[in-house]
């Protein structure tokens, strides 16, 4: 039940909020696909660069809508609505509000993904999504609402959170196999951008665009990441640290 709660509370955020957060889902990705995509005309790999960004716009939206969710709003109850007390006094399990959290950022950046979807299918560009593409993408969004539950308990105040998005979640937009191939980048770096979830999601999303098998190691490695950094948000609630 507990789960259930949290969904449903993002479910009225969502229907209260809808054309901001459609908008806002739409803005900055439908700027790359005009500007890089349509502007600049170019080949990657053999075919269309618009073939080639499409898959990693879809990617990175979700991953931003995912983190997007969950940080700023878990940072602003926790430090100044103190929302945190009330549910340490609840009956509801800290794990189920945890777990709820995370579904709901994961859901919010599908549904971002799908946006772009849509926005790309008047195009005709050939890319194919499958089944396949929105469990990818509902994973992704796992792992960035955990890690986006993980930075709302260490943020120390309401700034926080966006210096981590400014340090971090923006660099992997540009760099994680996005709008360009990581082939030329120095050994070491390519194989420690490519070890980044959202490099994995880019590259089996794309795959899957190009009707190619996608590499099964690229869901164990953002598995992995889920269950690392969820046992973080289970230890941060448990211990009460920073809350």
């Amino acid at each position: 039940m507990g789960i259930i709660t949290v969904l449903w509370e993002k479910w009225t955020e969502f229907r209260r909020d809808f054309y901001k957060i459609t908008l806002a889902a739409m803005i900055a990705p439908l700027m790359y696909l005009i500007v890089f995509g349509m502007g600049i005309q170019m080949v990657s790999h053999g075919e269309p660069y618009l073939n080639f960004l499409i898959p990693g716009v879809v990617s990175l939206t979700t991953m931003t809508g995912s983190f997007n969710a969950i940080a700023q709003n878990l940072n602003v109850q926790r430090l100044y609505e103190k929302a945190f007390d009330q549910v340490m006094i609840s009956p509801t399990p800290l794990w189920q509000f945890i777990v709820g959290q995370v579904i709901a950022g994961s859901l919010r950046g599908l549904y971002a993904g799908c946006v772009i979807m849509l926005l790309v299918l008047p195009i005709h560009t050939g890319v194919i999504f499958n089944g396949f593409s929105f469990l990818i993408m509902f994973l992704n969004g796992a792992v960035f609402s955990t890690i986006a539950v993980v930075v709302s308990f260490i943020a120390k105040n309401h700034t926080d959170v966006p210096r981590f998005s400014n340090y971090v979640i923006m660099p992997m937009s540009y760099l994680c196999n996005t709008f360009f191939a990581m082939d030329n980048m120095p050994e070491g770096i390519r194989q420690v951008i490519g070890a980044l979830p959202l490099s994995q999601t880019s590259a089996m999303i794309r795959s899957i665009a190009k009707g190619e098998a996608i590499n099964p190691i690229g869901i164990l490695i953002l598995a992995i990441y889920l269950a690392v950094f969820l046992t973080l948000s289970f230890w941060f609630i448990y211990k009460r640290k920073n809350l």
